[in-house]
């Protein structure tokens, strides 16, 4: 009986330091709040173009999320 020896890789994950990964969550996390802000509660008082136009781009995304906008 021969006895073969299996060689493992070992993979090694780069450490990603706190510094520079906060400033892409902070972005990351305020495109997510106002996304959520547009999909949810715009009606059109803060509406960043005129008429409903932004209020009936989301209309059907806010259906689909269960949010009440008539």
């Amino acid at each position: 009986m021969s006895h073969t020896a299996i060689a493992t890789a070992e993979i090694e994950l780069p450490a990603i330091p706190l510094a520079e990964l906060a400033p892409w969550a902070l972005l990351f996390g305020l495109l997510a709040t106002l996304v959520l802000f547009f999909v949810s509660a715009e009606q059109g008082a803060f509406s960043l173009s005129s008429g409903t136009m932004l209020h009936e781009f989301v209309h059907d995304g806010r259906h689909l999320l269960g949010y009440p906008c008539h």
